[in-house]
C-alpha cells in the first residue's frame, strides 16, 4: 500500500488561519479519497507560514472494482421506459437479462464499474480542493481565476511505496505538480526533491524549518523558560499567544530584550496587553516584585550577531509603544484624580442602543437597581449604587480606547486613584464576570450586585425592544449573559425572586424607548412594583392611586411587561437546563421542579431539582415515578368519566385490605415529614418521605382492584390515589418526568 504526501507551498499564511486550514485540507482530501474508493490506514495534517501538508498512510493502490446489480421495467414494458433505464445503466439491450419474479418477468442489469488508479483518484480530489478551498479570506493574483489565501507557488503531490516514489501528475492554472519543495525563506531558499514523508520532514529540518508546529510551540516555550529562569525571571504564560507566535515562524528563535526603566512603573497588565497586541511578545516577569522586566520576542532566522539587531530594533519599537501607553495612563490618571465623573458625563454622548437610549442612561438604570438588589446580596446600598455609577467610566478613558481589553481593569486603577474605597474600584473590573463557563465569579457583595444588574439591565433591555437571541445567532451574547447570572446566583447561594426585578427594570427600559413614559409616574410604578413584588399588583394599585393616567402608553405595559417577563423567565430555565446538564441533570426533571412554585428563584429551582434528580436515580425513586403516574392515569380517567372530582379526602374506615390501610398510614406520615420539609426548604428529606411511598404504593396496587362494582368503596380509593397525587405533587410534578 503506497503512502502520500501532499504540500501545497505559498506565501505566508495568517497565523490565525493555518490551524483550521491543515484541518480543512485532511477533510476534504481524505473524504474525497473515500467517496473515490480509496481507504487508508490514517492521515495527518502539518502547517507551517508557507505550507500545507498532508501525510496519508496506508492508501489503497487502487480503488476495488465494483459490480451492482439494478432491476428495470417488466418485459414487453414500453420501450421509452426500457431505453431510460438503459440509458441510466450505461448498457445496451443485449445486456440485460431476464428474470422471473412474482410479478412476473423483469429485466435486470449487472454493472460493472472498474478499479482506477490511485493518482488519478489523487489528482481529481487534490485538484478540486485547491480550487474550492475554503479560505475565510482569498486573493487572486496574475490573470488566472484561481483564488488562495496568498499567492500559491507549487504542488508537491507524491506517491511512494516499496517501488519508490511517484508524482502524481496534475496541473492546477499553471503549477505543475512535483516532488519538490523549499526550505527556508532565507537561509535555505534552494528547492530539493524528496522520495517521502520521513525524507521530506527530515530535509526540511536541515533546510530551517520545523514542520510540526507543536514542535515550534514547545521549542519556543522551552527556550523562552530557560532565558528567564537564567536571569531570575518567569515568562508570562500565555498559550494562545504561543500558538499564534509558533504559526508566524518556520525557524523560531527565541531572543529576550530589556525595557526601558522610564515604562517598568506602568501596570503589568498594560506592558502585557501592549507588547502582545501590538508586537506578539510575550512578558517575563520579576516573581518577587510582579513587575513586567523584559519581554520575549521570536525571530525567524539565525543571524551572525546571534539576533543582536533584531533585538535592538524591536526595543526601539517597543520603546515608542509603550512611550503611548505611558501617555495614556498619566492623562488618564490626572482626570480621575481631579474629577472621574466627567468620564460618566462623557457617557450621555455615547450611544448604547438606539432604542435603549445612551450609556449614561445605562448606567442609570443599573445603579437604581444596584440599590434595589442590594438588600439581596449583603451589600451597603449607597456603595453600590456608587460603584454601579463608576464601574463603567474608564470606558470613556484613552488607555480602554486604545486598548478595549482593559476595560474594567483599568477602571479599578482610576477608582483607587480618585482616592475611593477598594471594594468600590474592584466592582468596576469584577462586575463584567462571569464572561464564561470557566471564568470566576465574584463573591465580594457590592461586585456581585453590580454584575447582577448589569446583566439584568442587558436582558431586559434587549427583551423589551425584542432583540432576542435566534437559532445560532446571539449578537448581544443574552446566552452568556443569562448564564452569568445563573452562575452568580448559585455560587453566592443568593434567593431573590426574579420575575420582581424583571419587572422594574422592563418598566425602565421601556421609558427607555418609549419617549411618551418619560415621566415621573414612572417612579411612582416602580415604587409600587418594588412593594408588591409583581407587576399585576403593582399596577393596579398605581392606576388607583393615579385615578386617571397620564397617556395611554401606561396601558400598554399591563400586558406587554407580564407576557416580556415571562418569556424572560423561559429563557433562563432553558439556559438553567444547559447548565445542569453538565451535573447530569435530565431536563425533564429541572421541567418537574420548573412545574412548581417559586420557579424564578433559581436557588431554591436548583436545589429542588438535585434533590429529586437523586431520588429518581434510586429504584425506590423510580419505582414510586411509576406508581405515581398509574395512580394519576387511574384517576384522571375516573374524573373525566364520571364528571366530578376526587379530592374530598379517602376515609380509612372504608377500607378492605391491609395494603390499604397500610397505605393511609404512609400518606399520614409521608405528609406529615414532607410539609415541614418543606417549609424549611429541606428538599432531601422531603423527597425521601416521598420515595418511602414507594413500598405501600406497589403493595396497594397488587392487592386493591380501584374501580370495584362497590361505588363506596371505588370513590374512597379513588379519592386515596387523589391523596397519593397530592402528597407527590406538592414536592414535584412528577406527570413531567419521561419513562
Amino acid at each position: 500500500m503506497p503512502d502520500l504526501l501532499i504540500e501545497l507551498f505559498s506565501e505566508e499564511i495568517p497565523a490565525r488561519m493555518q490551524t483550521r486550514a491543515g484541518e480543512d485540507l485532511k477533510k476534504r482530501i481524505t473524504d474525497g479519497l473515500v467517496e473515490g474508493g480509496l481507504t487508508y490506514a490514517g492521515a495527518a495534517a502539518l502547517t507551517t507560514p508557507r505550507r500545507l501538508t498532508l501525510a496519508v498512510e496506508g492508501l489503497l493502490a487502487e480503488s476495488p472494482t465494483i459490480r451492482e446489480e439494478r432491476k428495470g421495467p417488466k418485459v414487453g414494458a414500453p420501450d421509452k421506459a426500457i431505453e431510460g433505464f438503459l440509458r441510466g445503466a450505461g448498457l445496451t439491450r443485449d445486456q440485460l437479462e431476464e428474470r422471473d419474479t412474482p410479478k412476473g418477468a423483469v429485466y435486470f442489469a449487472t454493472i460493472e464499474k472498474a478499479g482506477r488508479p490511485a493518482a488519478d483518484i489523487v489528482a481529481e480530489v487534490l485538484e478540486t480542493t485547491i480550487r474550492n478551498f475554503p479560505w475565510p479570506k482569498s486573493m487572486r493574483w496574475g490573470n488566472g481565476p484561481l483564488r488562495w489565501v496568498r499567492p500559491l507557488h507549487s504542488i508537491l503531490c507524491i506517491l511512494n511505496d516499496e517501488a519508490g516514489a511517484q508524482v502524481v501528475p496534475l496541473e492546477v492554472e499553471g503549477i505543475t505538480s512535483g516532488d519538490t519543495t523549499a526550505g527556508h525563506r532565507f537561509m535555505a531558499p534552494n528547492r530539493f526533491s524528496v522520495s517521502s514523508f520521513d525524507d521530506y520532514a527530515a530535509q526540511l529540518k536541515r533546510a530551517f524549518v520545523l514542520l510540526s508546529p507543536d514542535e515550534r510551540a514547545e521549542h519556543i516555550w522551552n527556550d523562552a523558560q530557560n532565558m528567564a529562569f537564567a536571569a531570575g525571571l518567569e515568562v508570562v504564560e500565555d498559550r494562545g499567544l504561543l500558538a499564534e507566535v509558533a504559526g508566524l515562524v518556520e525557524w523560531p528563535v527565541v531572543l529576550m530584550g530589556q525595557i526601558d526603566d522610564e515604562f517598568l512603573d506602568l501596570p503589568p497588565e498594560v506592558l502585557q496587553t501592549s507588547m502582545k497586541e501590538h508586537q506578539k511578545f510575550f512578558s517575563v516577569k520579576n516573581p518577587k516584585t510582579g513587575r513586567i522586566e523584559r519581554f520575549i520576542t521570536v525571530a525567524n532566522r539565525e543571524t551572525a550577531d546571534n539576533g543582536a539587531t533584531i533585538l535592538a530594533g524591536n526595543q526601539k519599537v517597543l520603546s515608542a509603544r509603550l512611550a503611548d501607553a505611558k501617555f495614556f495612563w498619566e492623562n488618564d490618571l490626572r482626570v480621575a484624580k481631579s474629577d472621574i465623573a466627567q468620564w460618566t458625563r462623557a457617557l450621555e454622548n455615547v450611544t448604547f442602543h438606539n432604542k435603549l437610549g445612551t450609556q449614561a442612561e445605562r448606567i442609570d438604570r443599573i445603579a437604581a437597581l444596584a440599590r434595589e438588589l442590594a438588600p439581596v446580596t449583603g451589600a451597603d446600598t449607597d456603595q453600590a449604587e456608587k460603584a454601579a455609577r463608576l464601574a463603567k467610566a474608564d470606558l470613556s478613558s484613552e488607555m480602554v480606547y486604545e486598548f478595549p481589553e482593559l476595560q474594567g481593569l483599568m477602571g479599578r486603577y482610576y477608582i483607587e486613584a480618585a482616592g475611593e474605597d477598594a471594594a468600590v474600584a474592584a466592582v468596576a473590573q469584577e462586575h463584567y464576570s462571569p464572561l464564561g463557563p470557566s471564568d470566576d465569579v465574584p463573591t465580594a457583595p457590592p461586585s456581585v450586585t453590580v454584575a447582577l444588574a448589569d446583566k439584568l439591565d442587558t436582558l431586559t433591555g434587549f427583551w423589551a425592544i425584542d432583540e432576542k437571541p435566534t437559532g445560532s445567532k446571539d449578537p448581544f451574547a443574552l446566552r452568556r449573559a443569562a448564564l452569568g447570572i445563573i452562575r452568580l446566583v448559585l455560587d453566592n447561594n443568593l434567593r431573590l425572586h426574579l420575575d420582581r426585578y424583571f419587572d422594574s427594570q422592563l418598566v425602565r427600559a421601556e421609558s427607555a424607548s418609549n419617549n411618551a413614559l418619560r415621566s415621573e409616574s414612572i417612579n411612582d410604578l416602580l415604587d409600587e412594583i418594588a412593594e408588591h413584588g409583581v407587576f399585576g399588583a403593582a399596577f393596579q394599585t398605581f392606576k388607583e392611586k393615579l385615578g386617571e393616567l397620564p397617556n395611554s402608553d401606561f396601558l400598554s405595559l399591563e400586558k406587554k411587561i407580564p407576557d416580556t417577563s415571562d418569556d424572560l423567565l423561559s429563557f433562563f430555565h432553558d439556559r438553567l437546563k444547559v447548565f445542569l446538564r453538565d451535573e447530569g441533570i435530565r431536563h425533564d426533571i429541572i421541567d418537574a421542579c420548573i412545574a412548581m412554585d417559586g420557579n424564578d428563584d433559581l436557588n431554591l429551582l436548583v436545589k429542588r431539582a438535585r434533590a429529586l434528580n437523586a431520588v429518581i436515580a434510586t429504584e425506590d425513586g423510580e419505582n414510586l415515578v411509576q406508581g405515581f403516574k398509574r395512580a394519576n392515569n387511574i384517576l384522571t380517567q375516573a374524573e373525566e368519566k364520571d364528571g366530578v372530582e376526587y379530592s374530598y379526602g379517602a376515609d380509612v374506615k372504608f377500607a378492605e385490605t391491609d395494603s390499604e390501610k397500610a397505605l393511609f398510614a404512609a400518606l399520614d406520615q409521608a405528609q406529615a415529614q414532607i410539609e415541614p420539609a418543606l417549609k424549611a426548604e429541606d428538599f432531601p428529606t422531603a423527597m425521601a418521605a416521598m420515595a418511602a411511598l414507594r413500598g405501600p404504593v406497589d403493595a396497594f396496587f397488587e392487592d386493591v382492584q380501584v374501580n370495584t362494582d362497590n361505588d363506596i368503596v371505588r370513590r374512597n380509593r379513588l379519592n386515596l390515589l387523589s391523596q397519593i397525587r397530592q402528597v407527590c405533587s406538592s414536592v414535584a410534578d412528577l406527570t413531567r418526568i419521561e419513562g
